[in-house]
């Protein structure tokens, strides 16, 4: 009987783990997003500093559907670390804010560390006459993989225009794959989509479709980032993108790496320097890291306690954490 992909990648999982156990490592799955997004590659780059290090700690970097998804399977232990944008980690550790994690709080969420700028992507075809966000009623509208950081971000920032998911002509709950087809196939008019500049969903789109990228600004920008202080205003610069020429105001979250107190000090310290510790190697991994990390930022901002090994590792650093 033929396996799936699924399948196949499901055993190669289980097969690594069950190596790095025979060999007396510590495993450490870490959850991403789609293959389309910045949280794969960063979370494959990741894992691979950690299993280059000798360290005895392994890491295998999994797709899942996004951030909900990550900071629940943290929760069940399903991931070992994820992730996640620094919204749904707060929510999660307060068991507030979303209707997912209402009553639920992840009091066992920990932050290793804060990666870089997530920034909102509103895409439209631009024959679609979408200038503003408050077009979007009525059109047929990509908000994000069920369980995504995208889907909580698009509703937020509908919400700041005056518009529902019941306003749209269809929210299309879709992965970020199914989301490039629906819109080269003319069967969607717009796309949300939450990540680091440079994400392949967008230059995708980009490449093979007239689009423009609609403005998050102005009062209701003001408005959004009053009412969730997570976000900040960001520039996406003209030329980011085919066939967008001019500089786009929106605004972005951001990425968080996150584990919980299940996992020991010891192995959160040696991942943390299998990763961090060589600061070229970590920034080649992916555009997001190279523009934006730096370990001063990466304490700033928490929305979850600091995981104790974190904290051992960014005091090494000479940083004053607690």
């Amino acid at each position: 009987m033929k396996k799936t992909t699924k399948q196949l990648l499901a055993l190669s999982v289980l097969a690594t783990a069950a190596l790095a156990l025979a060999q007396g490592n510590t495993f450490l799955t870490i959850g991403s997003g789609s293959t389309t997004g910045v949280y794969f590659p960063v979370a494959t780059g990741m894992a691979k500093l950690i299993n280059d290090s000798g360290s005895g700690v392994r890491a295998n970097a999994r797709s899942t559907g996004g951030s909900v998804f990550n900071v629940n399977a943290l929760g069940t232990g399903e991931l070992d670390a994820a992730l996640v944008q620094n919204d749904i980690t707060y929510y999660a550790y307060k068991g507030s804010g979303l209707q997912a994690f209402e009553g639920k709080a992840n009091a066992k969420l920990r932050v290793m560390a804060m990666l870089y700028p997530e920034v909102l992507h509103l895409v439209a075809l631009k024959d679609s006459k979408i200038t503003s966000v408050a077009d979007l009623k009525g059109k047929r509208v990509v908000i994000g993989d069920l369980g995504s950081g995208t889907e909580q971000t698009a509703r937020q920032v509908l919400e700041a225009y005056g518009v529902g998911f019941d306003d749209l002509g269809q929210a299309l709950r879709v992965s970020p794959a199914q989301g490039i087809s629906l819109m080269q196939d003319k069967r969607a008019d717009a796309l949300f989509f939450t990540g680091g500049l440079g994400a392949s969903v967008i230059g995708q789109i980009a490449q093979t479709l007239p689009v423009s990228i609609v403005p998050v600004a102005g009062n209701q920008a003001a408005s959004l980032i009053k009412k969730y202080p997570f976000y900040v205003r960001y520039n996406i610069p003209g030329g980011q993108y085919k066939g967008v020429g001019a500089t786009v105001p929106s605004v972005a979250v951001q990425a968080t790496l996150v584990t919980t107190t299940n996992a020991s000090e010891d192995t959160v310290y040696k991942a943390m320097k299998a990763m961090f510790d060589n600061e070229s190697a970590l920034k080649a991994i992916h555009p997001s890291l190279a523009n934006n990390f730096t370990l001063a930022k990466a304490v700033k901002g928490l929305p979850a306690p600091l995981h104790a090994g974190a904290v051992k590792y960014f005091r090494e650093k000479g940083l004053n954490v607690k």
